[in-house]
């Protein structure tokens, strides 16, 4: 498999480690609760009644320990996948997780300068907007409306915003393009023990099937 497909295998193992460990998390299939009525203890000739809480997933309920020597299973799988990648990481003609770190970077501040770039200046008047005051003939102060101008102006270099966005853009995808081919044109050295697409269960199956 390439680097690409490592990945997205990688995501794989964590989304059915996640899965495992959901069922093992959920209290109700690592414990049982039973409650015994003892109704003999009050009448003599009455009969106790036992019931069961909170009902387990039928699926796994009584596979608990499978599903936990699964969840190694998978972290080893992991561990193994890791390890491949990492090697073939070694072989890069760039260091991908820098460059992939730096050109997320590039796009949330080259997402700042293009905000920036689009802010126009601009005026606008306010009629009835402002409140003032004097004094009548009687000598009362009163209020009243006027005119607000407001006037909104940047306060930077346009034209080298611009600039700078334009050179961000351009070294972002320039990195992007040099990623895109070490994630098609280069192996790892691992073989995927069951297919990507395939559901839980069916590896969960396939698992102790082999085994």
């Amino acid at each position: 498999m390439n680097l690409k497909e490592a990945f997205r295998f990688h995501k794989k193992l964590q989304s059915l480690m996640d899965s495992a460990a959901n069922i093992l998390e959920d209290k109700r299939n690592i414990t049982q609760t039973k409650n015994t009525y003892m109704r003999s203890k009050v009448v003599a000739d009455a009969e106790d009644e036992v019931t069961f809480e909170d009902v387990p997933d039928p699926e796994y309920a009584d596979k608990i320990m499978n599903v936990a020597e699964f969840l190694i299973y998978l972290l080893d799988e992991k561990e193994k996948l890791s390890k491949a990648v990492m090697e073939t990481k070694k072989s890069l003609p760039i260091d991908m997780d820098s460059e992939v770190s730096l050109n997320s970077h590039r796009q949330v501040i080259a997402n700042h300068f293009r905000r920036m770039a689009d802010t126009r200046s601009y005026e606008n008047i306010f009629y009835n907007g402002g409140i003032g005051y004097r004094f009548n003939a009687e000598g009362n102060q009163v209020s009243y409306k006027c005119p607000v101008k407001k006037v909104v102006t940047i306060n930077f270099d346009r034209n080298k915003v611009k600039k700078m966005l334009a050179d961000l853009d351009k070294k972002s995808d320039s990195v992007s393009v040099e990623l895109d081919k070490c994630l098609i044109n280069y192996e790892v050295n691992y073989e995927p023990p069951f297919d990507v697409n395939d559901s839980f269960a069916n590896v969960f199956e396939k698992y102790f099937t082999q085994n």
